[in-house]
């Protein structure tokens, strides 16, 4: 690990679980935050009136990634609190003043992708979500809440919901309050306005008329409101129930000083060039080929297994790893067995199991896009960039390709079908129509010659690789490119490549990664935010911040 602080680790299990209570009825599950005070993920602040740090978040990232996978009966899922009048009151705010910048920025990021889980849970997987909240519902709590399609809240004359960061702390609210309030909620712009300057929040029936809530019930009405609506929002959806879940077990990981090593994924770290080589492998030996034997490999499955390695490893980089810039992709195996499996999820995609792994791995892919790092992908002999893994290729700032015409062991890359949407970016768009900028004669060429093995040339001829070199210059030409790109600005290219690779629509997704996430950065750094008399850092002092007036 490049860091002197304790490296963190993604994977956990509600056994062990500090801050979350998983429960089930029938078709409702149950999902109560109740924070233990004292087990933040690192020393010096403690966890008080439910507010969370990442080790919070990473629980709940788990819990719903069990409930798509270990409980396919379920249809709705009430998120709640299990603590007196306090649903969550949001980050916690010590935890921020403490940490640097980095850290703020990853723990945003990983917020996120959190929160965009259960929207996409709803969009793909038929799960619906009520934030059921009981108490005080104060900034990324609010935010978790307007995550769930719909948000009921006690009437009770003092629960109320707020976005208070920028009166109380000067910064902005991280994981997409902002965006959601307008592109979801539709709250009118002069409301917004008033609610997030405002303290204490909205509550009761003013709430439910500026649409900062669904609705709202006395206390002695509450559960039964809350339980009514998760049934109704169960009947709609189209999870089995009768389906037998399958047990996301452990991954089976081995941590070394300069590696990670998975089954169907491996990262070697070289230190002195600060670059990083991932290679994810093909399937490999019989696969299976019908429904029966995808349930019974269960979470054993390869694209199960795969996206759930390639996932953590991201994770595991971007928290880790910080002083490793240069991410460099690289595949192997057969590109037969990848094309094999692309067709049989495309099969059976409307299978629960199969859609539950195609979303993974979408979401995996959407993981990688916004990784705050340079990706490069290079095809080498034995590469298998074909269909789905040629998708690592097109998340990538570029691509050199191995060119050896006539030789047979030519490296080559393969365009399938599942490179023309089952795997969308952030954007909604495939990553060929970001390539190609949705223009119809580049995407009917790449089309034209989908399922054929194209070398090189071929591949460089379509625009699907930056440059093809021979063998005679392609250990200087990358090499080139590796020590100057190790070399630039990290801060200039995090923002160059952001704008570089998300050229094409914008989605309320890409604001809440693009636009809110550059402010809140900006933000965070300066010294209104975070200066010795910053708002952040006074916070709970009884001082008051010092702020320098001037408007930038």
């Amino acid at each position: 690990m490049s860091t002197a602080a304790p490296r963190v680790d993604y994977q956990t299990h509600p056994d062990r679980y500090h801050h979350w209570k998983l429960s089930f009825d029938g078709a409702i599950a149950r999902l109560a935050m109740d924070v233990d005070a004292d087990a933040g993920l690192r020393e010096g602040y403690k966890l008080k009136l439910n507010s969370y740090d990442l080790g919070v978040d990473i629980e709940l990232s788990d819990a719903l990634e069990r409930i798509r996978f270990e409980h396919p009966q379920v249809r709705s899922v009430v998120v709640t609190s299990l603590k007196d009048k306090v649903f969550c009151s949001g980050a916690n705010i010590f935890m921020l003043g403490l940490s640097s910048h980095a850290w703020k920025v990853n723990f945003c990021k990983f917020t996120n992708e959190t929160r965009n889980g259960i929207e996409d849970a709803s969009r793909h997987s038929g799960l619906k979500f009520i934030a059921a909240v009981n108490g005080a519902c104060a900034g990324g709590g609010y935010e978790l809440a307007l995550a769930c399609d719909e948000i009921i809240l006690v009437d009770d004359r003092s629960s109320a919901v707020s976005l208070p960061e920028v009166p109380l702390l000067g910064v902005l609210p991280g994981t997409g309050g902002l965006t959601r309030v307008t592109d979801k909620r539709h709250v009118r712009h002069d409301l917004a306005d008033i609610f997030c300057t405002t303290n204490e929040g909205v509550r009761g029936q003013k709430a439910k008329e500026w649409r900062l809530v669904d609705d709202i019930a006395k206390p002695a009405q509450f559960g039964a409101v809350v339980q009514q609506r998760a049934q109704e929002l169960a009947a709609g959806s189209h999870r089995p129930a009768a389906a037998q879940g399958v047990t996301l077990a452990p991954l089976a990981k081995t941590i070394e000083a300069d590696a990670l090593r998975y089954t169907h994924v491996q990262v070697q770290i070289d230190r002195a060039r600060r670059v990083a080589t991932l290679t994810v492998k093909a399937p490999a030996g019989a696969q299976p080929k019908s429904l029966a034997e995808i349930e019974a490999l269960g979470a054993d499955w390869y694209p199960l297994t795969m996206a759930r390695e390639l996932a953590d490893a991201i994770l595991e980089l971007r928290t880790n790893e910080l002083d490793i810039g240069l991410w460099l992709l690289k595949t192997q195996g057969d590109p037969a067995a990848v094309l094999a499996l692309d067709e049989l999820l495309r099969t059976h995609a409307d299978h629960w199991l199969v859609r539950e792994t195609t979303g993974l791995l979408r979401r995996t892919f959407s993981r990688l896009d916004v990784s705050s790092r340079s990706l490069f992908a290079l095809v080498e002999p034995g590469s298998c960039f074909a269909g789905s893994l040629l998708e690592l290729a097109l998340a990538c700032d570029r691509v050199y390709m191995l060119s050896l015409p006539g030789q047979a062991k030519a490296p080559t890359l393969t365009v399938g079908e599942a490179n023309f949407g089952p795997y969308p970016m952030a954007t909604g768009q495939s990553r060929l129509a970001r390539r190609f900028y949705e223009e119809q004669p580049a995407l009917d060429a790449v089309r034209a010659r989908a399922g054929q093995a194209l070398d090189g040339e071929a591949a460089l001829a379509l625009g699907l690789v930056t440059s093809a070199p021979d063998d005679i210059d392609w250990v200087d030409e990358t090499r080139i490119a590796i020590e100057e790109r190790v070399a630039m600005n990290p801060d200039a290219l995090t923002g160059m490549e952001a704008n570089l690779r998300f050229n094409g629509q914008e989605t309320m997704f890409t604001r809440i990664f693009g636009r809110l996430t550059a402010w809140q950065n900006w933000i965070f750094q300066r010294p209104n935010a975070v200066g010795e008399k910053g708002a952040l850092k006074v916070y709970g002092k009884g001082e008051k911040a010092a702020f320098d007036w001037t408007r930038v």
